[in-house]
Parts: C-alpha cells; structure tokens; sequence
C-alpha cells in the first residue's frame, strides 16, 4: 500500500487542512493500492500564499539560474524514469512498455525541448522602432492536469511556468497521485527554492474551483474534458486570468485510394486503440475513399482482431485497461449506442475480454457503415473504439472531417503531395499526421473551435507564460 495524505506546500510536505480520503486503485485489478488526502479551499489559500510570496524573488531571477535548475531536474528525471514508468502503470494501467516508451518518457522529452525553446528566447529584444520588449512572468499560475498522459501533461504546464519566472500551485488528476507525488519529489531534489512550485492533491469541483477563482492566481492552464474547461473559464472570468485549454478531440483519419492500404490502415487501428484509446487527439474516425473502403475494413478488422489485451505488468505491445469504473460504463454505454444506431459491428462490442473479468479492461473495438451524425463519430469515447466511414470526393472528405465540435488533431494518407497539402490546409485542426508521421517533442500541441485554446509544448508553450511589456530606450 502506497499511501499520499501530504502536500507540497512551500518546499515542505505537510499534512491537509481537510480531512477527506479516497482510495488509490490499480485498474487491472480494482484492488486498493493505497489511500490519498484530498485536499480543499484552505488548503488552496496556502499554496498561493507561498506561490505569491516566492514569486517576488523567483520572477526576478536570471534566466541562467532557473536554467540551471531545470538541468538539474533533466538530470533527476532521468535517473528516475523507471519509477515513474512503474507509478503511472500501477495507477492508471498503461502497459509497462508503453509506459516506459512514451508515458514516462514524454517527461524528460518535453523537458529537453524546452530546454532548447529556453536557450533560443530571448526574454529582452530592441523592436525595429527602437522601442524595448520584454517577456516577463505572468505570476502564481493554477495548473490542473488529467489522469490520462500524467507527467506528460504536468511536464508540458510545470517546466513552461518555471522557466519563464512563474510560480506554480499543481493539482494533478486525483487518479494519478502517485506520478505527481515522485515529480514533487523530483522538483524539491532538483533545489527550486520554497513555494516556487506547490502541490495540491484534490478533486475539480474543490480544489480545481478554488484555484480558478482565486484573486491572487494569474493564470489558470486546464487540461482535460471540454464541460470541465468551460467551468474552468468561468470560474477564472470575474478575476480576468489568462486562461490556457488543452480538451477533448474527435481527430479523422482521412485515407484516400492512393494512400499504401497495407501499412496506414493497421496503423490507424493500432494508434487508435494506444493507451487504451484515452488519449485526446487518438485517431477515432477512419474516413476512407469508397473505391478502397472494403478493402480497409477488411484490413482494420484483422489488426482490431489483432489486438491483443493483457497485463500491464508484462511487457509488449498489447492494452491494458479503462482507467476506472466509470470510464468503463461510459465506453460500454458508447458501445452499445453504436449497436443501437445501426452501425455495423465488426469486432469487439459489449463486455470485458474472456480472463479479464476483474479490472476495467473492455473489449477493442471496430465499428463498419458509421455515418457521421451518429453519437459514435461526434461523441468523444475515450476508448478502443474506432469507426470507419466512406467517402467519395476529397470536398467530402475535408466536410466530413470538419463536421465535429472538436479541432484537435486530424490524420492525412495519400501517396499524392499536393492533395495531402491542399487537405492538410483546410482541415480545421492544430496538429497533422501525413502518411503515418506525426509531430515530435518542442512543436506546439493543441486545437481548435472546442479542442481548447492556446498551445503547449517548444517555444509556443513557453511563450504562454509569459506577459509582453514594451518600454522606450532610456535617453536620460
């Protein structure tokens, strides 16, 4: 048992304010693996106090000190990974190799980008008029991050915010504590003075409100579901903070006739169903061009059958489980929708997998003969749910894929450039896979319409955080 009843708060680990508990559970087995404190409104007030009060000297340091630390932390962060890998497993049962690979991985890559967006900046600059431009810290920045990518997203909000001379107070996914818990650790090994980064466990509707409605927070940076980012901005509108979104996705994946069948539609399958399906910008809706459409369901359907689900303590490329129950019902409850809606069901459905009756495993699955209005192609699963869908011409393709809520990553197969970039052009999306490659580490990640605002990630990320003050070249 692994038990999280402390926070960070002013480079201390103490004890909550509010007295609440929950049980920390491993998904692939739904076995309590440790108890969290939970924190509340009080608990709140001291970790912006501290962030304030340290902000006055942390937002005057040289950039070359806070460098240094964030070096330090690469270095700790490196030598820690394999506990990390091992934490977000246990908590929220990714694969141990997808772990590894990409989950825990994601924290020391998004550091060394921003390493290099860091080195590259250059915080004061003489404009083409002679005027002066500085970037300068916003202040006290509210953080709250998803259970889904955990230290990738905390990686992506924490490094920006201290970089430019913030202070941070973190509430991670109260899913996740045990990820969040070992970056504490982490930051207080690295030697980042007291108060510059705080550490709040607790749920949205307590302390994630607290934060967004707190005066003396600046800036509040969400990552997760669209119905909790609108509450998230309106909770920070009557103090007017800046306000960053990272939410849902509902991405196409457009292949065309001309597109290499054999390699891009198992590849769409496998980086659908990654993680389980619960990632954002997962590839859930496979547009295909009708004179090869059969043929890709045929090929779709061996790779879903294809998938394998298992442990996630044995190592390979199989899927573990739904992060929890509740995930479990909503996807089952997709499921079934899609059965109801007439789409043709071609593997997987209802159910947990035969020897996966105790944790929240379900069943990869692929759905034929979707039409775009059906709950299954507009409604984010966050599942190993893929549907397939035809199309005739390329304007039909680009309208189809457009017709969604979301805008946050969208996926392009053809063997013909210049198509790829007159579709890569319209598509309203802020990020692009073209024949199977997508973006690395230090390019910005986010979307449009309701995908969210603003970017994370390289030099776009950083520049989030910081506040633009333009000044006269003194002439005495």
């Amino acid at each position: 048992m692994t038990d999280v009843t402390q926070f960070y708060i002013d480079g201390m680990w103490v004890a909550p304010q509010h007295a609440e508990t929950m049980p920390i559970k491993n998904p692939a087995t739904n076995a309590q693996i440790g108890t969290l404190s939970l924190g509340g409104g009080a608990d709140v007030d001291c970790a912006v106090a501290a962030a304030k009060a340290a902000f006055e000297t942390w937002g005057l340091t040289p950039k070359a000190e806070r460098r240094a630390l964030l070096a330090r932390l690469l270095e700790i962060s490196e030598a820690r990974e394999e506990e990390m890998a091992q934490a977000i497993t246990a908590e929220m049962g990714a694969p141990i190799t997808l772990s590894r690979e990409q989950q825990a991985a994601s924290g020391t890559g998004h550091l060394r980008a921003f390493l290099d967006a860091f080195d590259a900046m250059d915080e004061e600059k003489t404009l083409p008029n002679g005027d002066i431009l500085s970037h300068e810290p916003i202040g006290v920045c509210g953080l709250i991050t998803p259970w889904n990518w955990p230290v990738n997203q905390i990686s992506l909000k924490v490094i920006p915010a201290l970089a430019a001379g913030n202070t941070c107070v973190l509430k991670p996914s109260e899913h996740t504590p045990l990820s969040a818990k070992l970056y504490a650790e982490m930051i207080d090994a690295a030697g980042f003075p007291a108060g510059v980064f705080n550490l709040v466990f607790g749920d949205g509707p307590t302390v994630g409100a607290a934060m967004s409605r707190h005066p003396d927070v600046a800036m509040m940076s969400f990552t997760g579901s669209t119905r909790a980012g609108t509450i998230v901005s309106k909770d920070a509108a009557d103090s007017i903070k800046r306000v960053a979104l990272e939410l849902g996705g509902k991405s196409p994946n457009v292949i065309f006739a001309d597109a290499d069948l054999e390699a891009r539609v198992p590849e769409g399958v496998f980086e659908c169903f990654s993680n389980t399906g619960q990632s954002c910008n997962a590839p859930t809706r496979m547009l295909v061009e009708r004179s090869v459409y059969d043929r890709a369901v045929e090929l779709a359907a061996e790779a879903a059958e294809a998938q394998a689900v298992g442990d996630p303590m044995q190592e390979g490329d199989h899927i573990g489980p739904l992060f929890d129950q509740i995930q479990y019902d909503r996807v089952q409850l997709m499921i079934q929708k899609g059965i109801d809606e007439g789409a043709r069901l071609v593997v997987g459905g209802t159910g947990k997998p035969a020897g996966f009756e105790d944790g929240w495993f379900v069943k990869p699955t692929l759905f034929a003969d979707v039409t775009n209005d059906m709950a299954i192609a507009q409604e984010e699963v966050f599942g190993p749910v893929l549907v397939m869908i035809p199309f005739d011409t390329e304007e039909e393709a680009i309208a189809m894929a457009n017709d969604t809520p979301y805008g946050l990553d969208a996926y392009v197969s053809t063997g013909d450039e210049a198509r790829a970039l007159r579709v890569v052009r319209r598509l309203r999306a802020g990020g692009i896979h073209i024949n199977g490659r997508g973006t690395d580490y230090g390019s910005p990640f986010g979307g449009f319409k309701q995908s969210g605002n603003g970017r994370e990630g390289g030099a776009h990320g950083l520049a989030e955080f910081y506040e633009v003050k333009v000044r006269p070249p003194f002439t005495g």
